[in-house]
């Protein structure tokens, strides 16, 4: 026999011999699991590495699709299945890969051999053929018909999405409601210990205003009732109408420009509610000034305060605690 060279994918042979020997050693090394493969299926050993092509069986079994794939470094078919809802391109080829150490490189490719991406969902894989490459051997692969079943699928998922929903909130509704409920009345226990402090300051100053706005109001009736006894003294006991008629022309337009300077100072129309309310608030705010009240924070408390009691009144609604809804109270005749 004549002496030659055999080179197989970097490893150099002798001779045929060499080679048999070399093939049945349990020293396998990864760049030769593809002639391996090929000798085992006893498929395409004639064709060169990298131009192999192979049809895969891909068909349903449970109403999922399933692929037979043959491995590298394992003898026969290794059979994957598919989820067309959840899983993706990416989980196929890491499943393929996990499953057989030797295998190299693995991708899918349309019929036009362009790329498919790995976000691709199975759903949409198996619409149309596709192409297998694991290392450098290629494989087509002619999915089946899967349109109404995903569709299907989708549907019953939503619905068992949707079921497991309803039974986790009623299993679990009541433990959460609680929880929450004494979260609530904790943080309500202490907004109102930090907010105790400023109350009791604040009806101290509330009294303070209201009296000294309450003070004003009596002194302005006390001055127009003075302004009208001097007016009527001096018509009828001192004077005559002839002339003090014209002093009541300039008091009563004196009074009316008071007013319209109100209203320049404040833009709001005089009136009595208004004007006694901004009074105290004026007083309100001096004196808060001078206890070193923080009418911010008082604000705010008193804010957090409200929506923590709106909060437990939301938890104690029957809509919320799943109950019937009491009906209303009939009108008394």
């Amino acid at each position: 026999m004549a002496f030659r060279t055999v080179i197989r994918r970097g490893f150099f042979v002798k001779d045929i011999s060499e080679l048999h020997r070399f093939s049945s050693s349990r020293v396998i090394s990864g760049r030769l699991t593809s002639w391996k493969h090929t000798a085992g299926l006893c498929t395409t050993a004639s064709t060169p590495p990298g131009e192999s092509r192979q049809e895969l069986k891909c068909d349903l079994q449970n109403g999922l699709p399933t692929i037979l794939v043959p491995l590298p470094s394992k003898p026969g078919m290794c059979q994957f299945t598919l989820k067309p809802v959840t899983d993706t391109v990416g989980d196929f080829l890491n499943h393929v890969k996990s499953e057989d150490g030797g295998v190299e490189k693995v991708a899918l490719y349309s019929e036009d051999d362009i790329i498919i991406a790995r976000s691709t969902s199975i759903d949409v894989l198996m619409r149309k053929p596709f192409k297998l490459r694991i290392n450098d051997d290629k494989f087509d692969v002619h999915p089946p018909d899967l349109g109404q079943l995903v569709s299907e699928d989708m549907q019953v998922y939503s619905d068992v999405k949707s079921m497991i929903y309803q039974l986790y909130s009623t299993l679990h509704v009541e433990e959460h409601q609680l929880h929450r409920e004494k979260d609530l009345r904790k943080k309500m226990e202490g907004l109102k210990t930090e907010l105790q402090p400023l109350e009791e300051l604040k009806i101290e100053l509330d009294r303070k205003a209201a009296s000294r706005t309450g003070f004003l109001v009596w002194g302005g009736l006390g001055f127009m009732g003075l302004q009208f006894g001097l007016l009527a003294r001096l018509t009828w006991w001192e004077y005559s109408w002839d002339i003090v008629e014209p002093i009541t022309y300039f008091v009563t337009y004196g009074t009316a420009l008071c007013m319209y300077g109100y209203y320049v100072l404040t833009n709001q129309e005089y009136l009595f509610p208004d004007a006694r309310d901004r009074q105290y608030l004026l007083f309100f705010h001096k004196y808060a000034k001078r206890k070193h009240l923080d009418v911010e924070k008082y604000n705010k408390l008193k804010h957090q305060v409200a929506q923590v009691e709106l909060d437990l009144e939301r938890l104690h609604d029957p809509l919320a605690l799943n109950l019937p809804i009491r009906p209303p109270k009939k009108a008394e005749e």
